[in-house]
């Protein structure tokens, strides 16, 4: 068993004041493989305050000294690749290969991507008669998911470090090791002591006492959408700044006389890889009614091309879904759907048949599905893909923006037709043919899928205060 039970906190290891032990569960054999100690409020003043005394110096520094520091970060992180890996695939159920590549490469993109932006960036512009200048926020409190773990911490970390701000980290403690090993990264590659800070424990506690502290400027929060709530109210008595990704349910709209065995692998391969835990899966397959019978074969035929497996085992399978109640919710969704009268056209609830034990999903398929049934409404966060059926292109639109998300969007068909379709879209995120986020691009959402931008230059403005000087001299 993997064992991390001290925080890291101003540079060093230290005990939690009160914590208590947690097991971490892993989903493919169901059996603890990981403990952590679930920290206390106390923790966090600890690491404000260590973060607080940072920011002192570390706002101070330069932006080569930064991107300097940056470049050691990655080297220290690629030679702690194959750990990061293993531990996610233990306490996650990322297939072996899959988190080495996938889940690995995004941590690395979202330092590279923050390097390419701050090389390029002016902390300061002149107007008429004004002068702005981008300023470090201060000390920011960092809660990030499982599902994509490393991806997150970076996309929060890595521009934290670039606009000279100081943090406080709380990852998930479904999935907390690969955390803790990146605290090891950060302390060989040289972080000085307080500006990265990891405490660990859950959102009732930590969370809330890093949203709610009066020495945090700015909470930045992935998660779902009901404890992106939480964190709001929490936040609100400070006045802190809020920065979110929540929730999302995603359509692809697949064109009315689209290629479908061309188009749709792109688009349908969002539903089941990482299992479909990922917030930005278009699982809500819309086509034309005349093209339905054709998009039941080949999305059916997608799904049951894929084998379900040991995480651990090198290939090209889908793994576990990350913990009990999360396979709980997800097989109650499925049989909401048959229920609700969709059809069950493959997959369906239990465990895969060559499987005994663990939470594992069968990737399933629905067709007749309609807008008022929970699967099209509740964001599954498995590999259910559900086919909807619309008459006209301005129908398609308007069941593709029915929803209380809009993080992103997917695309199928000819990119010209989808380019004028995009833009009535309400999603910060429109992909055509394909359904992940452009390196760089800005990622966030409308509506209730959160505020503010993560990546590139869009991302390290969201981590930067801007004031304005007048009265300069000429």
């Amino acid at each position: 068993m993997d064992s991390y039970l001290k925080n890291y906190i101003n540079g060093q290891w230290v005990d939690s004041i009160g914590g208590k032990r947690h097991e971490v569960i892993s989903p493919s054999t169901e059996e603890a493989c990981t403990e952590i100690t679930l920290g206390t409020k106390a923790d966090v003043d600890a690491a404000v305050a260590a973060a607080r005394e940072a920011f002192k110096t570390f706002s101070q520094t330069t932006k080569e000294e930064r991107l300097a520091l940056m470049g050691r970060i990655i080297e220290e992180y690629k030679k702690r690749a194959n750990d990061l890996a293993l531990s996610m695939s233990n306490e996650m159920g990322a297939p072996i290969s899959f988190a080495a590549t996938a889940q690995v490469g995004a941590g690395i993109g979202g330092f590279m991507g923050t390097m390419g932006a701050l090389q390029e960036f002016d902390f300061s512009e002149s107007k008429a008669g004004y002068k702005v200048v981008y300023e470090p926020i201060g000390v920011v409190g960092l809660i990030t998911p499982w599902n994509w773990p490393l991806n997150q911490i970076a996309l929060k970390v890595a521009p934290c470090i670039a606009a000279g701000n100081t943090m406080v980290l709380k990852p998930s403690e479904e999935c907390p090791g690969n955390a803790a090993i990146f605290a090891e990264i950060m302390h060989a590659a040289g972080v000085p002591a307080g500006v990265f800070n990891l405490v660990q424990g859950d959102g009732l506690t930590v969370g809330e006492a890093i949203s709610s502290h009066p020495d945090i400027e700015m909470v930045s929060f992935t998660g779902s959408t009901r404890a992106g709530i939480m964190v709001a109210k929490a936040a609100a008595d400070t006045v802190k700044r809020v920065h979110q990704e929540l929730g999302g349910k995603s359509p692809n709209l697949v064109l009315p006389g689209a290629d479908l065995p061309a188009v749709l692998p792109a688009t349908v391969s969002g539903v089941w890889i990482n299992s479909g835990q990922s917030c930005i899966s278009p699982a809500r397959i819309l086509v034309h009614k005349d093209q339905e019978q054709e998009a039941i074969a080949v999305v059916k035929g997608i799904m049951e091309s894929m084998p379900v497996g040991d995480p651990l085992q090198e290939g090209g399978h889908i793994g576990p879904v990350v913990n009990k109640s999360q396979y709980e919710k997800i097989q109650g969704l499925i049989q909401s759907g048959i229920d609700q009268g969709a059809k069950l056209e493959t997959g369906g609830t239990g465990l895969p048949s060559n499987l005994n034990r663990g939470y594992y999903v069968k990737p399933t398929v629905f067709s007749g599905v309609t807008t008022d049934m929970r699967i099209a409404q509740e964001e599954i966060f498995g590999p259910v893909a559900s086919i909807i059926t619309y008459d006209s292109l301005d129908q398609a639109i308007e069941i593709a923006n029915n929803t209380e998300y809009g993080l992103s969007a997917a695309i199928s068909g000819d990119p010209a037709a989808a380019a004028e379709v995009a833009p009535k879209l309400r999603a910060g995120n429109v992909a055509i043919n394909n359904w992940g986020p452009t390196p760089g691009a800005p990622f966030g959402g409308y509506k209730q899928s959160g505020n503010g931008r993560e990546a590139g230059i869009f991302g390290l403005k969201d981590f930067m205060e801007i004031k304005a000087i007048s009265g300069l001299p000429a």
